[in-house]
Protein backbone atom coordinates (compact mmCIF):
# COMPACT_ATOMS: atom_id res chain seq x y z
CA UNK A 1 0.00 0.00 0.00
CA UNK A 2 1.14 3.27 -0.65
CA UNK A 3 2.01 5.93 1.89
CA UNK A 4 -0.45 8.47 0.37
CA UNK A 5 -3.00 5.74 0.77
CA UNK A 6 -1.99 5.08 5.12
CA UNK A 7 -2.04 8.62 4.97
CA UNK A 8 -5.78 8.53 4.64
CA UNK A 9 -6.02 5.07 6.67
CA UNK A 10 -8.12 5.51 10.05
CA UNK A 11 -5.28 5.10 12.75
CA UNK A 12 -3.26 8.27 11.19
CA UNK A 13 -6.53 10.43 10.82
CA UNK A 14 -7.18 9.74 14.38
CA UNK A 15 -3.65 10.80 15.45
CA UNK A 16 -4.75 14.13 13.94
CA UNK A 17 -4.97 17.50 15.61
CA UNK A 18 -8.55 19.09 15.67
CA UNK A 19 -8.27 21.28 13.62
CA UNK A 20 -8.38 24.95 15.38
CA UNK A 21 -11.64 26.70 15.29
CA UNK A 22 -12.80 29.81 16.24
CA UNK A 23 -11.45 29.49 20.03
CA UNK A 24 -8.08 28.46 19.08
CA UNK A 25 -8.00 31.43 17.25
CA UNK A 26 -9.57 33.94 19.92
CA UNK A 27 -6.67 33.60 22.21
CA UNK A 28 -3.82 34.45 20.16
CA UNK A 29 -5.39 37.32 18.34
CA UNK A 30 -6.31 38.70 21.59
CA UNK A 31 -2.84 38.07 22.96
CA UNK A 32 -0.95 39.64 19.39
CA UNK A 33 -3.65 42.63 19.76
CA UNK A 34 -2.67 43.15 23.07
CA UNK A 35 1.22 43.20 22.38
CA UNK A 36 0.40 45.32 19.47
CA UNK A 37 -1.00 48.05 21.78
CA UNK A 38 1.45 47.91 23.96
CA UNK A 39 3.27 50.65 22.63
CA UNK A 40 0.11 52.83 23.06
CA UNK A 41 0.10 52.77 26.53
CA UNK A 42 3.65 54.64 27.24
CA UNK A 43 1.53 57.73 27.73
CA UNK A 44 0.67 55.66 30.95
CA UNK A 45 3.21 53.80 31.87
CA UNK A 46 7.03 54.18 31.75
CA UNK A 47 7.47 53.17 27.89
CA UNK A 48 10.35 51.96 28.05
CA UNK A 49 9.85 49.02 31.17
CA UNK A 50 6.89 48.67 28.73
CA UNK A 51 8.36 47.68 25.65
CA UNK A 52 11.12 45.49 27.38
CA UNK A 53 8.82 43.41 29.45
CA UNK A 54 6.44 42.97 26.49
CA UNK A 55 9.12 42.23 24.08
CA UNK A 56 10.57 39.82 26.55
CA UNK A 57 7.52 38.31 26.58
CA UNK A 58 7.42 37.48 22.48
CA UNK A 59 10.83 36.48 22.82
CA UNK A 60 10.52 33.79 24.90
CA UNK A 61 6.88 32.66 23.51
CA UNK A 62 8.75 31.82 20.28
CA UNK A 63 10.73 29.47 22.38
CA UNK A 64 8.01 28.28 24.07
CA UNK A 65 6.11 27.36 20.39
CA UNK A 66 9.25 25.26 19.65
CA UNK A 67 9.60 23.32 22.64
CA UNK A 68 5.39 22.79 22.47
CA UNK A 69 5.81 21.54 19.10
CA UNK A 70 8.72 18.90 20.82
CA UNK A 71 6.53 18.75 24.05
CA UNK A 72 2.95 18.76 23.07
CA UNK A 73 2.93 17.30 19.85
CA UNK A 74 5.40 14.65 19.81
CA UNK A 75 5.91 13.90 23.30
CA UNK A 76 9.58 14.64 23.51
CA UNK A 77 9.82 16.45 26.54
CA UNK A 78 13.41 18.30 26.41
CA UNK A 79 15.03 19.38 29.26
CA UNK A 80 18.11 21.22 27.44
CA UNK A 81 15.59 23.50 24.81
CA UNK A 82 17.20 26.52 26.44
CA UNK A 83 20.79 25.37 24.81
CA UNK A 84 18.94 26.87 21.70
CA UNK A 85 18.35 30.10 22.77
CA UNK A 86 22.25 30.48 23.77
CA UNK A 87 23.65 28.93 20.69
CA UNK A 88 21.39 31.76 18.92
CA UNK A 89 22.09 34.64 21.02
CA UNK A 90 25.99 33.72 20.93
CA UNK A 91 25.90 33.55 17.26
CA UNK A 92 25.24 36.85 17.26
CA UNK A 93 27.65 37.88 19.90
CA UNK A 94 30.84 36.52 18.69
CA UNK A 95 29.54 37.85 14.90
CA UNK A 96 29.55 41.09 16.77
CA UNK A 97 32.84 40.67 18.41
CA UNK A 98 34.57 40.33 14.72
CA UNK A 99 32.80 43.49 13.65
CA UNK A 100 29.76 41.40 11.93
CA UNK A 101 26.54 42.78 12.80
CA UNK A 102 23.97 42.86 10.26
CA UNK A 103 21.12 40.83 11.12
CA UNK A 104 21.20 39.36 7.45
CA UNK A 105 24.04 37.52 8.40
CA UNK A 106 24.11 37.12 12.05
CA UNK A 107 20.09 36.02 11.80
CA UNK A 108 21.16 32.99 9.14
CA UNK A 109 23.73 32.02 11.14
CA UNK A 110 22.08 31.73 14.27
CA UNK A 111 19.60 29.51 12.69
CA UNK A 112 21.97 27.63 10.65
CA UNK A 113 23.95 27.24 14.17
CA UNK A 114 20.94 25.65 16.03
CA UNK A 115 19.97 23.65 13.08
CA UNK A 116 23.13 21.68 13.31
CA UNK A 117 23.65 21.52 17.09
CA UNK A 118 19.92 20.21 16.72
CA UNK A 119 20.71 17.61 14.04
CA UNK A 120 24.02 16.29 15.80
CA UNK A 121 22.36 16.20 19.34
CA UNK A 122 19.12 15.15 17.86
CA UNK A 123 20.61 11.82 16.22
CA UNK A 124 21.79 10.70 19.71
CA UNK A 125 18.62 11.79 21.76
CA UNK A 126 16.10 10.66 19.74
CA UNK A 127 17.30 6.81 20.31
CA UNK A 128 16.46 7.05 23.44
CA UNK A 129 12.55 7.22 24.51
CA UNK A 130 11.42 8.43 27.94
CA UNK A 131 13.33 9.69 31.04
CA UNK A 132 16.67 8.30 29.20
CA UNK A 133 16.02 10.88 26.70
CA UNK A 134 15.57 14.00 28.93
CA UNK A 135 18.53 13.19 30.66
CA UNK A 136 20.32 12.98 27.62
CA UNK A 137 18.87 16.33 26.42
CA UNK A 138 19.88 17.96 30.08
CA UNK A 139 23.35 16.26 29.47
CA UNK A 140 23.78 18.36 26.25
CA UNK A 141 21.98 21.61 27.44
CA UNK A 142 24.48 21.42 30.31
CA UNK A 143 27.56 20.98 27.46
CA UNK A 144 26.14 23.78 25.63
CA UNK A 145 26.63 26.04 29.17
CA UNK A 146 29.79 25.13 30.06
CA UNK A 147 31.11 25.70 26.67
CA UNK A 148 29.78 28.62 26.48
CA UNK A 149 31.08 29.56 29.84
CA UNK A 150 35.21 28.44 28.87
CA UNK A 151 34.92 31.00 26.07
CA UNK A 152 37.02 33.48 27.55
CA UNK A 153 37.46 35.54 24.60
CA UNK A 154 33.83 36.00 24.79
CA UNK A 155 33.36 37.28 27.90
CA UNK A 156 33.69 33.81 29.94
CA UNK A 157 31.21 33.02 32.48
CA UNK A 158 30.47 36.77 32.77
CA UNK A 159 29.19 37.18 29.07
CA UNK A 160 29.72 39.08 26.54
CA UNK A 161 28.03 42.75 26.21
CA UNK A 162 27.10 44.11 22.53
CA UNK A 163 27.95 47.63 22.16
CA UNK A 164 24.80 48.11 19.71
CA UNK A 165 21.78 45.59 18.17
CA UNK A 166 22.10 44.50 14.66
CA UNK A 167 21.53 46.38 11.54
CA UNK A 168 19.28 45.46 8.43
CA UNK A 169 21.16 45.98 5.19
CA UNK A 170 23.53 48.21 6.96
CA UNK A 171 20.70 50.13 8.47
CA UNK A 172 20.46 50.72 12.10
CA UNK A 173 15.95 50.26 12.20
CA UNK A 174 16.48 47.93 15.23
CA UNK A 175 18.27 50.69 17.43
CA UNK A 176 14.65 51.98 17.81
CA UNK A 177 12.70 50.17 20.50
CA UNK A 178 8.85 50.44 19.04
CA UNK A 179 10.53 49.21 15.89
CA UNK A 180 12.21 46.10 17.48
CA UNK A 181 9.12 45.63 19.20
CA UNK A 182 7.20 45.12 16.19
CA UNK A 183 9.71 43.44 14.85
CA UNK A 184 9.56 40.97 17.48
CA UNK A 185 5.55 40.94 17.12
CA UNK A 186 6.10 39.59 13.39
CA UNK A 187 8.43 36.94 14.44
CA UNK A 188 6.20 35.77 16.96
CA UNK A 189 2.73 35.57 14.76
CA UNK A 190 5.13 34.16 11.73
CA UNK A 191 6.46 31.53 13.70
CA UNK A 192 2.59 30.98 15.68
CA UNK A 193 1.32 30.95 11.76
CA UNK A 194 4.29 28.43 10.85
CA UNK A 195 3.70 26.17 14.04
CA UNK A 196 0.12 26.00 13.14
CA UNK A 197 0.49 25.23 9.64
CA UNK A 198 3.47 22.27 10.35
CA UNK A 199 0.93 20.84 12.89
CA UNK A 200 -2.32 20.48 10.46
CA UNK A 201 0.31 19.57 7.84
CA UNK A 202 0.60 15.34 6.52
CA UNK A 203 4.40 15.68 8.29
CA UNK A 204 2.42 17.12 11.28
CA UNK A 205 0.08 14.02 11.48
CA UNK A 206 3.07 11.65 11.50
CA UNK A 207 4.46 13.93 14.09
CA UNK A 208 1.54 13.59 16.28
CA UNK A 209 0.90 10.20 15.38
CA UNK A 210 3.98 8.88 17.06
CA UNK A 211 3.29 10.30 19.87
CA UNK A 212 0.22 8.48 20.12
CA UNK A 213 1.93 4.79 19.15
CA UNK A 214 5.38 4.97 17.51
CA UNK A 215 4.96 1.17 16.93
CA UNK A 216 1.60 1.41 14.93
CA UNK A 217 2.86 4.46 12.85
CA UNK A 218 6.57 2.49 11.93
CA UNK A 219 4.18 -0.43 11.07
CA UNK A 220 2.38 1.63 8.61
CA UNK A 221 5.41 2.27 6.59
CA UNK A 222 6.60 5.62 7.81
CA UNK A 223 10.01 5.72 9.40
CA UNK A 224 9.62 7.19 12.77
CA UNK A 225 13.20 8.00 14.04
CA UNK A 226 13.31 10.69 10.52
CA UNK A 227 10.25 12.83 11.46
CA UNK A 228 11.01 12.94 15.34
CA UNK A 229 14.43 14.16 14.32
CA UNK A 230 13.12 16.46 11.30
CA UNK A 231 11.07 18.13 14.13
CA UNK A 232 13.36 18.58 16.91
CA UNK A 233 15.57 20.30 14.37
CA UNK A 234 12.52 22.22 13.56
CA UNK A 235 12.01 23.36 17.27
CA UNK A 236 15.63 24.05 17.41
CA UNK A 237 15.88 26.22 14.72
CA UNK A 238 13.12 28.12 15.90
CA UNK A 239 14.95 28.02 19.34
CA UNK A 240 17.52 29.86 17.49
CA UNK A 241 15.26 32.73 16.17
CA UNK A 242 14.21 33.27 20.20
CA UNK A 243 17.87 33.46 21.07
CA UNK A 244 18.81 35.80 17.96
CA UNK A 245 16.24 38.44 19.40
CA UNK A 246 16.83 37.67 22.98
CA UNK A 247 20.67 39.10 22.35
CA UNK A 248 19.48 42.00 20.29
CA UNK A 249 16.94 42.97 22.50
CA UNK A 250 19.70 42.70 25.99
CA UNK A 251 22.32 43.76 24.19
CA UNK A 252 23.95 41.19 25.96
CA UNK A 253 24.71 37.48 26.01
CA UNK A 254 25.76 34.93 28.54
CA UNK A 255 25.78 31.17 29.61
CA UNK A 256 23.03 31.75 31.52
CA UNK A 257 20.62 31.87 28.98
CA UNK A 258 21.05 28.16 28.26
CA UNK A 259 21.15 26.86 31.97
CA UNK A 260 19.13 23.68 33.10
CA UNK A 261 17.42 26.66 34.67
CA UNK A 262 15.73 27.99 31.81
CA UNK A 263 15.03 25.17 30.45
CA UNK A 264 12.79 24.34 33.30
CA UNK A 265 11.06 27.46 32.82
CA UNK A 266 9.85 27.12 28.91
CA UNK A 267 8.32 23.77 30.32
CA UNK A 268 6.81 25.42 32.95
CA UNK A 269 5.36 27.94 30.56
CA UNK A 270 4.10 25.32 28.44
CA UNK A 271 2.97 23.28 30.94
CA UNK A 272 1.01 26.18 32.47
CA UNK A 273 -0.57 27.08 29.52
CA UNK A 274 -1.45 24.22 28.08
CA UNK A 275 0.88 21.38 26.34
CA UNK A 276 -0.23 21.30 22.74
CA UNK A 277 -1.71 24.12 22.22
CA UNK A 278 0.88 26.41 20.20
CA UNK A 279 -1.81 28.98 21.61
CA UNK A 280 -0.98 27.81 25.29
CA UNK A 281 2.86 28.11 24.91
CA UNK A 282 2.40 32.08 24.34
CA UNK A 283 -0.40 32.05 27.27
CA UNK A 284 1.71 30.35 29.76
CA UNK A 285 4.79 32.89 28.85
CA UNK A 286 2.85 36.06 29.32
CA UNK A 287 1.28 34.52 32.45
CA UNK A 288 4.81 33.24 34.15
CA UNK A 289 6.32 36.52 33.22
CA UNK A 290 3.87 38.75 34.67
CA UNK A 291 3.79 36.66 37.86
CA UNK A 292 7.30 36.81 38.21
CA UNK A 293 7.50 40.37 37.51
CA UNK A 294 4.78 40.95 40.01
CA UNK A 295 5.90 38.25 42.78
CA UNK A 296 9.39 38.96 42.42
CA UNK A 297 8.66 43.01 43.85
CA UNK A 298 7.26 41.42 46.46
CA UNK A 299 10.21 38.99 47.62
CA UNK A 300 13.33 37.97 46.15
CA UNK A 301 11.98 34.10 47.24
CA UNK A 302 9.23 34.71 44.72
CA UNK A 303 9.55 30.60 43.47
CA UNK A 304 8.47 29.83 46.94
CA UNK A 305 4.73 31.53 46.51
CA UNK A 306 4.90 30.66 42.68
CA UNK A 307 5.90 27.22 43.10
CA UNK A 308 2.96 26.13 45.41
CA UNK A 309 0.31 28.05 43.09
CA UNK A 310 2.09 25.97 40.21
CA UNK A 311 1.75 22.53 41.53
CA UNK A 312 -2.19 23.75 42.50
CA UNK A 313 -2.73 24.51 38.84
CA UNK A 314 -1.47 21.62 37.71
CA UNK A 315 -4.04 19.04 40.34
CA UNK A 316 -6.95 21.10 39.38
CA UNK A 317 -6.42 22.36 35.95
CA UNK A 318 -3.97 19.69 34.29
CA UNK A 319 -4.86 21.42 30.86
CA UNK A 320 -3.49 24.88 32.12
CA UNK A 321 -4.80 28.16 30.57
CA UNK A 322 -5.94 26.68 27.20
CA UNK A 323 -7.90 23.90 29.67
CA UNK A 324 -9.69 26.61 31.52
CA UNK A 325 -10.65 28.78 28.05
CA UNK A 326 -12.26 25.54 26.20
CA UNK A 327 -14.02 24.91 29.43
CA UNK A 328 -15.90 28.21 28.85
CA UNK A 329 -16.25 28.41 25.28
CA UNK A 330 -18.34 25.07 25.80
CA UNK A 331 -20.63 26.06 28.89
CA UNK A 332 -20.83 29.61 26.24
CA UNK A 333 -22.09 27.20 23.21
CA UNK A 334 -24.36 25.41 25.89
CA UNK A 335 -26.23 28.68 26.48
Amino acid sequence: MAQADLMRSGAVRAAAPPRPGAGGLVVPAVLFGAFAAVPLLGAFVAESWLLGMATRMMIFAIAALALDLLVGYGGLVSFGHAAFIGIGAYAVGILAAHGIGDALVALPVALAACALFAWLTGSICLRTRGVYFIMITLAFGQMAFFTAGSLAPYGGDDGLTLHARNTVAGLPWLDDDRFFHYFVLACLVATWLACRALVASRFGRVFRGVKENATRVAMLGFEVYRFRLAGYVIAGTIGGLSGFLLANATNFVSPAYMSWQRSGELLVMIILGGTGTLQGAIAGTTIYLLAEEWLSGLTEHWKMIFGPLLVLAVLFVPGGLSGIGAALLRRVRRG
